[in-house]
């Protein structure tokens, strides 16, 4: 299993999970450019990609969905929802659609979309299983149900959002109502909010941890390094790889 952060917060994300014979993206929010420059970076075969995940509408998630499909022929899977309201980006591409809660089988890979809580008209999670094992991602959620944690245990890899630090978010610059948005259940996960559901997926076969959707006012990855570091030396469960999701710069491939 291989698992690349490509793009993470506020201005784009994708993310690139190779797990048994496939090839996925999980949202494509750069432009086409600047993710086909950063999967070349980190030697990943554009042309080699299967399909497409979506996790829901925002921009910062689907501005090159339609492009990248286009470009490579590949199929983009979304939600029925997901579909008519980002119409524009999706022309002419190939859709697969999907119900939140229904698994589906791609290749070699079964897909599960899990609802999630967040202000998009139908927004999803996604839990990866194939042969060598489960990948889950889950970003941009305002709380981590019960059905979340139920979802996304027993990964050998996770992408999982760890957006701002409480105080910074409500001593900083963001006026008054998009703060209320950001801690609200259909806004985004803290810090601390992240540490208690990975306190719950905590298992000796975590190998595999990506911060993602930092934010780049309310937080600071110094501090979600530190505090992760603190919270897995305690628990004495796991040791996973942990990689901080990034705006600018994809991260390593890592290899599991």
């Amino acid at each position: 299993m291989k698992i690349c952060s490509l793009a993470s917060g506020s201005k784009g994300n994708c993310l690139y999970v190779e797990t048994g014979d496939t090839r996925l993206l999980i949202d494509v929010g750069l432009s086409l450019r600047e993710t086909l420059l950063r999967m070349e970076t980190r030697g990943i075969d554009a042309a080699a990609v299967h399909a497409v995940l979506v996790s829901h509408e925002h921009i910062d998630h689907i501005r090159s969905v339609g492009a990248f499909a286009r470009k490579f022929k590949v199929p983009v899977v979304a939600s029925h929802l997901v579909c008519k309201k980002a119409e524009k980006y999706l022309h002419k591409t190939q859709l697969i659609e999907f119900e939140a809660g229904c698994a589906l089988t791609l290749r070699d890979v079964q897909v599960d979309p899990f609802p999630i809580t967040h202000d998009a008209c139908d927004p999803v999670g996604f839990i990866l299983e194939s042969g060598e094992g489960r990948c889950g991602s889950a970003t941009d959620l305002g709380i981590a149900t019960r059905l979340v944690a139920e979802k996304l245990r027993g990964c050998r890899a996770l992408n999982l959002e760890s957006n701002h630090d409480v105080e910074m978010l409500m001593n900083g610059p963001y006026p008054w109502e998009l703060k209320q948005r950001i801690k609200s259940r259909h806004g985004h996960l803290s810090n601390e909010e992240s540490l208690e559901l990975l306190f719950d997926l905590a298992h000796a076969g975590l190998e595999a941890l990506v911060m993602a959707h930092l934010s780049e006012v309310n937080n600071h990855p110094d501090y979600v390094v530190r505090t992760t570091d603190a919270f897995l030396r305690d628990q004495n469960v796991c040791a996973p790889r942990i990689v901080i999701g990034d705006q600018y710069t994809a991260s390593d491939v890592m290899t599991i």
